[in-house]
């Protein structure tokens, strides 16, 4: 194993979360593909297209999306919104759009965060033709005010492409495979995605410098939930012999530790994650398996039955900033 210097790790760590938070991603799209080219400085990741129209099990992998710029201006060209001010503006997957809007008609694509007037939401439209901007609450007024007409551009493209993820196979002295699973669809957010992504890139690092690997692991870099389904699809007799697997995401927090169990409470994974929380003198909470969440779901469903826990630091959901351009 290298020599492990944590301040020259955590630096090192700093650099590249400046690198990659700037980056678009989506469930598709050339930022994805530009995050795994990124972390194959890291370590010699393969790099895998899916088709669009492939079908993986009941799901189908979707148009692929890229996007050049977006913004909502007055007619004396200021914009008031603007993509390239912050990525989260555009609703992910928007179709492209090119107009003018009063307000009456804008109103309904514009997305503001309940409780937290300075951020910008994150929100979605994978699967439905559709298109919005998400924005402070005082963006919000300041377009209500005004009451346009705006010019209202989207610059993006929806067409036949592929979905991308990477996967590294590090064989052991076992043929037992070890899942680590994290999903790079997210844009500009620190702790939710980032912080799991750049976490699995360093410690596979680890994991590639060890001549000694007892285990085998098989590590993926994926799109969540229809990325981490692809994977299944295309790799289903391996998977299938996998008993024991982790999810890593929100591990960036400034709060506890935590682990959500896997589906079968009583399997050594729970008992292994506890015992390393307890040795470290962590107080840590422990979060009973669900169906809701991130790839656990997909790795713990019937087809496969491998219990994935899930290592997090400020769990989803749990903190203000969740999905937020606070984040």
């Amino acid at each position: 194993m290298t020599d492990f210097n944590a301040t020259v790790v955590a630096d090192e760590m700093g650099d590249y979360l400046h690198r990659l938070f700037p980056l678009c991603r989506s469930i598709t799209g050339a930022a994805n593909r530009e995050t795994l080219r990124v972390l194959q400085e890291l370590i010699p990741l393969n790099v895998h297209e899916v088709p669009t129209g492939t079908q993986v099990y009941d799901w189908t992998i979707p148009e692929e999306w890229n996007i050049r710029d977006a913004w909502i201006a007055t007619q004396d060209g200021r914009r008031i919104v603007d993509f390239n001010a912050s990525n989260l503006h555009i609703v992910s997957y928007s179709k492209p759009v090119r107009g003018k809007f009063v307000w009456a008609e804008l109103q309904a694509h514009l997305h503001i965060h309940p409780t937290l007037p300075e951020a910008i939401p994150y929100r979605t439209s994978y699967y439905k033709r559709d298109w919005g901007f998400c924005l402070t609450r005082a963006q919000y007024r300041e377009l209500e005010q005004h009451g346009g007409p705006f010019d209202v551009i989207i610059d993006a493209t929806l067409e036949p492409g592929s979905l991308t993820y990477g996967e590294l196979l590090l064989p052991g002295q076992s043929k037992q495979e070890i899942l680590l699973s994290c999903y790079i669809c997210h844009p500009s957010m620190a702790n939710d995605s980032l912080s799991g992504v750049l976490l699995t890139a360093f410690l596979a690092r680890e994991l590639l410098a060890r001549t000694d690997r007892r285990y085998s692991y098989r590590i993926v870099f994926v799109p969540e939930t229809i990325g981490a389904v692809a994977y299944c699809a295309r790799n289903e007799a391996a998977m299938q012999q996998i008993d024991i697997g982790l999810v890593i995401t929100t591990v960036g927090g400034p709060g506890k530790f935590g682990y959500k169990q896997s589906f079968d409470l009583s399997h050594s994974i729970n008992r292994l994650i506890e015992n390393v929380f307890n040795e470290a003198g962590e107080d840590y909470i422990t979060y009973p398996f669900d169906i809701h969440g991130s790839d656990e779901r997909q790795y713990s469903s019937q087809g496969f039955r491998i219990n994935a826990a899930t290592i997090c630091r400020d769990r989803y959901y749990e903190y203000p900033q969740y999905h937020t351009s606070l984040d």
